[in-house]
């Protein structure tokens, strides 16, 4: 079967074909009439906003709560830490997101008047940002346990306080750490990106369903959002693995990584 690559060039409007489409979209031609192309480049954006600002809170929160979690017992205080962003973690990745999506859009507004006045966007961001950071909290809690317990101790012998300790010693190595499967969370959240679908968020796959619907052309619809979302995680996935390059302890990664594993 022949793969039909006009229907891009389509007007949404009417279905007539548009003049230079292509070219228009990155700028080469003017174009007043919007064509499924633009509509597909525009869907992107809104996938990779979302994608952005959900991975912006989660490792915010997630790096905040994966640190509490392996606070030293050293009185009432951190104990109480510890099982606060102890029940963050098992409380939002035991709810599946689609559920937490709809709470933020539906319930949480209800109770919370501001966040009513926010699009809709922002709500599923946070939605999948909380998600996120309760897997980012535990990857960041296996990364620091998986370091020497020497780190600590040589810390504490230097005079510096448990905060102090964590910036400047135990969190900067810890990072180092989880970068491989952060890579993979990060991936994963370009794809979960896609929930943004049920509250009406513009996203790719919004578009591929109502412009499979539009024009009945469902394959060459979906095989483009499927080569978006690939090129977008494939993306992450190269600039993580350059950081990670870029910031390999040498002779120290590769000897932890069997306990991270576990």
């Amino acid at each position: 079967m022949a793969l039909d690559l006009g229907v891009f060039c389509k007007n949404t409007l009417d279905g007539e074909v548009v003049d230079h489409c292509f070219s228009a979209v990155f700028g080469l031609a003017q174009n007043s009439d919007p064509s499924y192309l633009d509509w597909l480049m525009k869907a992107w954006g809104w996938t990779l906003a979302v994608a952005g600002l959900s991975l912006t809170i989660a490792l915010i929160l997630g790096v905040i709560m994966g640190t509490l979690r392996t606070l030293p017992d050293n009185g009432a205080a951190s104990r109480l830490l510890v099982r606060l962003s102890t029940a963050w973690v098992e409380l939002f990745r035991n709810i599946p997101i689609l559920v937490q999506v709809f709470i933020w859009y539906h319930v949480i507004p209800a109770f919370i008047l501001p966040l009513k006045a926010l699009p809709s966007y922002w709500l599923v961001s946070i939605a999948l940002g909380f998600f996120t950071s309760s897997r980012i909290a535990e990857q960041v809690r296996a990364g620091i346990q998986a370091l020497p317990t020497g780190q600590r101790a040589a810390a504490t012998a230097l005079g510096l306080t448990t905060t102090q300790s964590y910036r400047y010693v135990i969190l900067p190595m810890a990072l180092r750490i989880v970068i491989p499967p952060l890579t993979s969370e990060c991936m994963n959240l370009i794809k979960n990106s896609s929930v943004a679908f049920a509250v009406s968020v513009p996203e790719l796959t919004l578009f591929a369903m109502q412009a499979q619907e539009e024009t009945s052309h469902g394959v060459e619809i979906y095989l483009a959002v499927t080569l978006l979302y690939a090129l977008s995680a494939f993306a992450v996935n190269r600039a993580l693995a350059l950081i990670e390059k870029r910031t390999r302890i040498p002779g120290f990664i590769v000897a932890n990584d069997a306990s991270l594993a576990h």
